[in-house]
Parts: structure tokens; C-alpha cells; sequence
């Protein structure tokens, strides 16, 4: 076994691992950060100066703790004591791979049981309700040409997480030479009624992961209006420079920010009389239940999300199963006793 890093050294070259060579996202490697602090105190708690000494009971000791707050932390639930025991397990394998402890000690160290809930999808009516619900503008004065502007690029945005399932990290990182291809096959004028092939848009997932997925006729239409006939007037509304290569901007210029495609489909949900809890994870997963629903092999819809594991997807089958349950249950005479 190679000398043991103190626990603070330790945990700096495997986040500086997980940012380099794994590709963690800031707000993932801020969340592991947190919970191998606390993890790091509760060692110390223990009597322990490295990962060389400590032992299973410590690491199942510390998952107790995480449920009950007994260190003087926040009582988590069970989904965010989970995320913070599947931190520690990684930090031990990478300990083991490095030399720095003789075994795996959180090997298995299970995470708390967590109640599986199935994703909220809206029918195709509502989601149809919530695009046209996407910010419109006239062409009279300044200002209207900016709000109609800004009604492209919401359009677009909403076309595109319902058209694409993307992440809304991922919309937000697209240039306008991401979407050259589809703005080109498309054409300003909106979707056509050829039978061509849908183009196709590139996506970088987590992990650095990218993947090519199709877009349909709506969502290339809006995209194509947004890029010819709405980013050039925010672009040059704005009060500063900075949209750089950004495809999706906001009124000052700069990329539109998570935040502010999170309001974005907030505003178009509230307009169309919707949930106030609807965001651009609904509209991915309404993407794939509908898929499913509609006989999408399992594997193809993984592939079209970017699920590292098929079992991710897995649970829009069960949405499925569900629906069907439910059908059934109001529709056959002998369904119930």
C-alpha cells in the first residue's frame, strides 16, 4: 500500500479526478464537494487522519448519521443521503485504485432505501398548450420588435426540450454552428411538408458525453425563425456584448442562462394554465414517455436521452404500465370487485 494522502489531499485529487478525467459537472463535483466535507468531519469525529484506517462500520456509521443529522447537520432525506453515500463509495474505489487503502471498505455500503417516484409527463394536449403558451410580440415599436424577438427564441427553446428530450444544461451550451445543419435543412420559413430525413443536432451530455439526436419539423422550424428573424435583434438590443457564439441569448446578450430558460418555461407554463411545477425536466420526460407509449424500443429512447444504464430509462415503462393499469381499471366492467 503506498503512504496514505491526509483526508483533506485526498479528497482534493479525486475531485481533481472527477473534473478532469471523469468530466463532473460544476453544480455535480459542488454537491460531492459537500457531501465528503461532512463525510471527512465524521471521519475525523472517529479518530481517523487518512482512508488507510478507516473501516465498513465507519462508512455504514456514517449513513445512520446522515438520516438522523446526530453530527449537527441537517437531517437528509433519503435520495440526498443516497447521493451522499454514492460520493463516499467512489471516494473509497478511488482510494483502493490508488494505493491509498489495503481494500474497498464502502463496497457494501448500500444507500438507504429511497421510495421510487415515477417523473411527471404532461399529454400531448397540455404540451401542445404549453408551446403556443411561449412569449409573442407584434413589429411595431422598439420594444415589440424585441418582445416578438424574444417570443422566437422561448418558442424555440420550448420546441426543442419537448422535440430533442435534451437536458436543459445542454440547450443552453449549443452554439449557433450546432444548429447550422438544421437551420440549413429547415430554412427560415418553418417546417415544410417534405418527407426528407429529419436533421440531426448534436448534444454534449454529462460527462463530456455527446450524442446525435433527431430534430423534428416543429422544433427545426422554430429554431431556423429564432436564428434568421430573432437572435440577430436581441444581439443587437443589447445594452453589452457578449452573446459570443451562444445560439439561445436574453435581452442583454449574454447566453441565457439555466435560470433563465428554468423562467422561461415556468412563464410559458403559468400562461397556459398549467402547474406552477412544470420546468424543462417535464418536457423531457413527456419526450420519453411519449416515445414509450407510442412502441419505442426502451434502448433507442436510452440512446435519445443520454442514460449512461438502460435501467434509467426503464421507469418510463413503468409510467406506461401504469397508464395502462389505470385504463383498464376505469374501462372493463370486471376490472374491480
Amino acid at each position: 500500500m503506498d503512504a496514505s494522502p491526509t483526508l483533506d489531499d485526498a479528497l482534493g485529487v479525486y475531485l481533481g479526478h472527477l473534473r478532469v478525467e471523469r468530466g463532473l459537472a460544476v453544480p455535480t463535483l459542488s454537491a460531492y464537494r459537500r457531501d465528503l466535507g461532512r463525510y471527512l468531519a465524521h471521519l475525523r469525529g472517529r479518530g481517523h487522519a487518512s482512508l488507510a484506517t478507516v473501516a465498513e462500520q465507519d462508512v455504514s456509521a456514517f449513513t445512520a448519521v446522515l438520516r438522523s443529522g446526530a453530527d449537527g447537520g441537517s437531517a437528509l432525506s433519503a435520495a440526498s443521503a443516497a447521493r451522499a453515500v454514492v460520493a463516499v463509495r467512489g471516494l473509497h474505489r478511488f482510494a483502493a485504485d490508488e494505493g491509498w487503502a489495503d481494500d474497498d471498505v464502502a463496497s457494501a455500503v448500500r444507500p438507504p432505501p429511497t421510495r421510487r417516484s415515477l417523473p411527471r409527463a404532461l399529454s400531448l394536449a397540455q404540451v401542445e398548450t404549453l408551446l403556443e403558451a411561449s412569449s409573442s410580440g407584434g413589429a411595431g415599436s422598439a420594444d415589440d420588435v424585441v418582445a416578438g424577438a424574444v417570443g422566437l427564441r422561448d418558442r424555440a427553446l420550448l420546441e426543442l426540450l419537448y422535440g430533442t428530450g435534451a437536458r436543459i444544461s445542454e440547450l443552453v451550451g449549443l452554439d449557433v454552428d450546432d444548429v447550422a445543419e438544421t437551420v440549413g435543412t429547415v430554412g427560415a420559413a418553418g417546417p415544410s411538408d417534405d418527407a426528407g430525413a429529419a436533421p440531426l443536432l448534436l448534444l454534449r451530455g454529462k460527462g463530456d458525453r455527446q450524442r446525435l439526436v433527431p430534430v423534428g419539423r416543429y422544433a427545426a422550424g422554430a429554431v431556423a425563425a429564432y436564428v434568421v428573424r430573432g437572435r440577430p435583434v436581441l444581439v443587437r438590443a443589447a445594452s453589452r456584448s457578449g452573446a459570443g457564439a451562444a445560439l439561445l441569448v436574453g435581452q442583454r446578450g449574454a447566453r441565457l442562462s439555466r435560470q433563465g430558460a428554468w423562467a422561461v418555461v415556468a412563464g410559458a407554463a403559468q400562461r397556459a394554465g398549467l402547474s406552477s411545477a412544470v420546468g424543462p425536466h417535464t418536457l423531457r420526460h413527456s419526450y420519453a414517455t411519449h416515445l414509450v407509449e407510442r412502441g419505442a424500443d426502451v434502448r433507442l429512447v436510452q440512446e435519445l436521452l443520454g442514460h449512461a444504464s438502460v435501467t434509467t430509462t426503464q421507469i418510463y415503462t413503468a409510467v406506461t404500465v401504469d397508464t395502462l393499469r389505470e385504463a383498464y381499471a376505469g374501462a372493463h366492467p370486471r376490472a374491480l370487485g
